[in-house]
C-alpha cells in the first residue's frame, strides 16, 4: 500500500495520456512508464498485491511520482522510449542504442561515390541502412561494382576542373572499373542513371535494372556485338542470383516492418524484419532484459518504437502477431494466412534461432546465467512453488515378467548427477505389477533419505501415467511427505504430464527447455534401468549355465563371454573354436556338459 504522501501525489494526477515516473526517497529515478490514463495506471500499482518480487520492490521503494502530460498514447509511446534510453532507470528494461551500425552512402557531389560508413555526416548526402551486418554492406557493395563501373577517387570532379584537364584517368579505368569522368569519357547524366538504378537496389527493386540490362543485351545482340552482349548477360546472371537469394515471399509486399517477439523469465526476443518488394533488406533481433515481468505484448510495443527509431525506418505498414499501439499514420496488421503470415513466421524462426544461439553462449560463457534461467523456466511452465534444482525420475524394468527392477536417476541443476542414481530390486512384489513396484521403491527410497537426514528432491518425476502417479503417492502419504514435494507423471505417448487430483493433463510445447530436460530425465532413468536389467538377467544366466560347468571359474566365463557374446553360442561352438580361447583341457568340459543336457 502506498503512504499518505505518494496516495496524494496519486490523486492529483490527471486522467490524461502521459508518462508516468517514480523516485525514491534519495530522488534516485527507478522506473519509467506510459499510460493512456495517469491516474489510473500508477494507481493499480497500489491496489493489488503483485506476484513478480521485482515490482513488489519497486513499489516498496516509490517515494515521488512525477508525470509528463502528452496529447495521445502514441507520443506517450514514443516519449517513454527516449527517456528510458536516456536516464536507464534500473527497473525498466535494458534497451542498448547502438551507434556503429554501417551504412551505404550515397555522396552528394557530382558523379557521387558509393561506399560503406559508420559515420553520417549531415552534407545533403544519402544514406541507406542502418544495416546490422558489415556482410550485407559488402555483399550490395560488390554487387553494385559489378554491374555499375563508378568512380572510387576523391577528386572534385567540377566541369570547370575537368574542362581545364586537371586530372588524368588512373588504373581503375584501364581494368574498366571507372568509365573515366575525370576526362569527361563518360558523361553526367548516364552516372546519374546508373546512381537511380543504385538507390533502387539498395531498396530491393531489381526490376528496373533487371529491364534495362535485358534491354541493352538485346540491343547489342542484333547489332551483331556479341561480346558486349555476353558482358550485359553475365551482369543480368548476377543480379537475378542475387534476387533469388534474397526474396522470400511475394514482390507485392512491399516497404513493410515485421516484428515478432517470444520471451522467457529473464529475456524478451523481439525480430524486426523491414521487406521491400518481396525481398528482405534488413534482419535484427532485439535482446531485451526484463526487470518487472513484462508481458510479450509491453515488450513488443516498446521493442517497435525503438527498432523503427533506431533504423530511420520510414515503412508506413508493420506486420505483428498480435494488435499493438504505433506511431500515428501507420497502419498495423495482424497476418492470419498466405504470404504475409509467412513472412511473420520467418521473423519468428529468426528469433528463436537468436535465442537459441544466446542460450549456447551462455552456457559456455556464463553458465550460472544458464541454470538460472532454465530453473525460473522450468518453475513457471510446471506450475512449481520452488525452483526444482534437485529432481529424481523413477523407471520401472520388467521385461516378459522376468527380474523386476527399478532405477531412480538424480538430476541437479539441470544436469545428470550420476553418483547420485540409485538402481533398486523389486522385494515385494510377485511377478510384473508396475504399479506395486513403484510404490514399494518410492517409498523404499524417501524413507531411506528421511532416516539419513538427507537433502529431499524439489520434484519427483514418475515414468507413467496416472496409476504409477497414484502408487507412488501413496507412498508419500505414508511417510509424511504429500504436499511436500512435487509430484508429477509422464505418459510416454503424448508426453503428457499428470498431476496429483487433477484429472486433465499438461502438455508443454515440443520444443521447450522444460519437456527436454523432462525426456532427458525419462530416457536417461529408462536407459539405467534397462542396463541394469540386462546385467541381472546376464549374470542369471551365467550362474545357472556356465558356473555350474566343473572345473570352469570365473576368469574361463568372462573369456568365454567375451569371445562369444552369449551362453548360447558358447553352447554352439565347435571344439576347436573353443580350444582357441580357453585351451584343450577346459573345451573337453564345456562340449561334454553342453552334449550332456542336450
Amino acid at each position: 500500500m502506498a503512504d499518505a504522501s505518494v496516495k496524494l501525489q496519486i490523486s492529483t494526477l490527471p486522467d490524461s495520456p502521459g508518462v508516468y515516473q517514480y523516485y525514491d526517497k534519495e530522488d534516485k529515478l527507478l522506473y519509467i512508464g506510459k499510460a493512456i490514463n495517469l491516474r489510473k495506471r500508477v494507481a493499480s500499482y497500489f491496489n493489488k498485491e503483485h506476484d513478480n518480487g521485482r515490482t513488489r520492490l519497486l513499489v516498496k521503494k516509490i517515494a515521488t511520482v512525477k508525470h509528463i502530460v502528452v496529447a495521445t498514447e502514441t507520443d506517450a509511446l514514443l516519449l517513454e522510449n527516449n527517456l528510458i534510453k536516456k536516464y536507464q532507470p534500473r527497473y525498466n528494461v535494458m534497451l542498448k542504442d547502438d551507434k556503429t551500425y554501417p551504412w551505404i552512402c550515397i555522396k552528394n557531389e557530382r558523379f557521387p561515390r558509393v561506399f560503406s560508413t559508420r559515420r553520417m555526416i549531415k552534407d545533403g548526402s544519402e544514406y541507406f541502412g542502418p544495416y546490422t551486418s558489415m556482410r550485407t554492406v559488402h555483399t550490395l557493395l560488390d554487387l553494385i561494382k559489378g554491374l555499375y563501373p563508378l568512380r572510387t577517387c576523391n577528386y572534385d570532379l567540377s566541369e570547370e576542373k575537368i574542362q581545364a584537364g586537371k586530372y588524368k584517368v588512373c588504373l581503375e579505368y584501364h581494368l574498366k572499373n571507372c568509365l573515366g569522368p575525370c576526362e569527361a569519357y563518360y558523361s553526367e547524366a548516364q552516372y546519374n542513371d546508373n546512381i537511380e538504378a543504385i538507390r533502387n537496389i539498395v531498396k530491393g527493386n531489381f526490376k528496373e535494372s533487371l529491364h534495362t540490362f535485358k534491354k541493352q543485351m538485346t540491343t547489342l545482340a542484333a547489332n551483331l556485338e556479341f561480346e558486349e552482349a555476353q558482358r550485359i548477360k553475365e551482369k543480368i546472371d548476377i543480379l537475378e542470383n542475387y534476387q533469388a537469394k534474397s526474396t522470400v515471399v511475394n514482390p507485392k509486399i512491399n516497404n513493410v516492418d515485421v516484428f515478432t517477439v517470444l520471451s522467457d523469465e529473464s529475456y524478451g526476443y523481439v525480430n524486426y524484419l523491414q521487406i521491400s518488394f518481396g525481398s528482405i533488406i534488413r534482419s535484427h533481433t532485439l535482446e531485451i532484459k526484463k526487470k518487472l515481468d513484462e508481458s510479450d505484448k509491453q515488450l513488443l510495443q516498446l521493442a517497435v518504437i525503438e527498432l523503427r527509431q533506431r533504423f530511420e525506418s520510414q515503412c508506413k505498414e508493420v506486420y505483428v502477431p498480435f494488435p499493438i499501439t504505433v506511431e500515428e499514420g501507420v497502419k498495423v496488421h495482424v497476418p492470419k494466412a498466405g504470404d504475409k503470415r509467412h513472412i511473420l513466421e520467418l521473423s519468428l524462426r529468426n528469433a528463436k534461432y537468436f535465442r537459441m544461439e544466446r542460450f549456447k553462449q551462455a552456457r559456455i560463457v556464463d553458465p550460472d546465467r544458464h541454470e538460472k534461467r532454465i530453473m525460473a523456466q522450468m518453475k513457471k511452465d510446471l506450475r512449481l512453488s520452488e525452483e526444482p534444482r534437485h529432481i529424481e525420475c523413477f523407471d520401472n524394468s520388467n521385461i516378459q515378467g522376468t527380474n523386476p527392477v527399478a532405477a531412480c536417476v538424480v538430476f541437479k541443476n539441470g544436469k545428470p548427477s550420476k553418483k547420485d542414481y540409485r538402481k533398486f530390486n523389486i522385494k515385494t512384489v510377485e511377478g510384473p505389477d508396475d504399479f506395486a513396484s513403484m510404490e514399494e521403491v518410492v517409498y523404499r527410497r524417501y524413507k531411506r533419505l528421511l532416516e539419513e537426514e538427507q537433502p529431499l528432491p524439489q520434484l519427483i518425476i514418475i515414468d507413467g501415467g496416472k496409476g504409477q502417479l497414484s502408487s507412488s503417492l501413496k507412498s508419500l502419504d505414508a511417510l509424511g511427505l504429500r504436499g511436500k514435494i512435487a509430484i508429477i507423471g509422464i505418459a510416454k505417448r503424448l508426453e503428457e504430464l499428470f498431476y496429483p487430483d487433477d484429472p486433465i493433463p499438461l502438455y508443454l510445447d515440443k520444443k521447450s527447455e522444460t519437456l527436454k530436460i523432462i525426456q532427458q530425465l525419462r530416457n536417461e532413468a529408462h536407459r539405467f534401468g534397462i542396463t541394469f536389467h540386462r546385467n541381472k538377467r546376464s549374470k542369471q544366466a551365467l550362474d545357472t549355465e556356465l558356473e555350474s560347468i566343473s572345473g570352469i571359474g570365473e576368469k574361463t566365463i568372462v573369456e568365454l563371454l567375451t569371445h562369444f557374446k552369449s551362453t548360447k553360442r558358447v553352447a554352439e561352438a565347435t571344439f576347436d573354436d573353443l580350444e582357441k580361447v580357453v585351451g584343450t583341457s577346459r573345451a573337453k568340459k564345456i562340449v561334454t556338459h553342453f552334449q550332456q543336457t542336450k
